[in-house]
């Protein structure tokens, strides 16, 4: 399998996921902490049903010492008991705020709050640019049919 379209080999494509790869480097670059960021990466992208995404924030979770039994257990966060509680809040407003159709009126102010008491408002607007970012990246892996499996950790970095 092999993508519907390479965007980096097309100059103002290139450029512009070019410019849209440097908002992610930001986040990583924030006060977020890593693993919430992947834990955050890799449910938004299940949700999604993005391959390539999984495959990748599951191998950089991995590199990071995250366990198998807490990333397998990301896509039942609620039930399981190896989540903090800030991660759960984390958890809870990515799926909230990937979900935004099928919530009218958008994020429930109560997800927000719990996200509040763990976050400060740098790390909260880095969570909210993380999940943007993250329903985007995946959109345009879906559509363009991006095939997963191959990626390895820090190939991007």
């Amino acid at each position: 399998m092999s993508a519907r379209l390479d965007v980096f080999a097309l100059p103002g494509a290139g450029k512009v996921i070019k410019q849209f790869s440097a908002l992610g480097r930001a986040v990583v670059e924030s006060s977020l902490p890593a693993v919430t960021r992947e834990l955050v990466s890799l449910r938004v992208s299940q949700i999604n049903g993005c391959a390539v995404c999984i495959d990748m924030h599951t191998k950089e979770a991995t590199a990071a010492g995250e366990s198998s039994v807490r990333l397998h257990l990301v896509a039942a966060w609620r039930e399981a008991t190896v989540f903090t509680e800030a991660e759960r809040a984390a958890l809870e407003l990515a799926e909230q705020g990937t979900r935004i159709a099928d919530g009218a009126g958008g994020v429930p102010g109560e997800v927000w709050e719990r996200a509040a008491k763990h976050y400060d408002e740098e790390q909260l607007a880095a969570l909210v640019t993380l999940i943007g970012f993250m329903n985007t990246a995946n959109r345009l892996n879906v559509m363009l049919e991006q095939p997963a499996g191959d990626y390895q950790a820090g190939q991007f970095k």
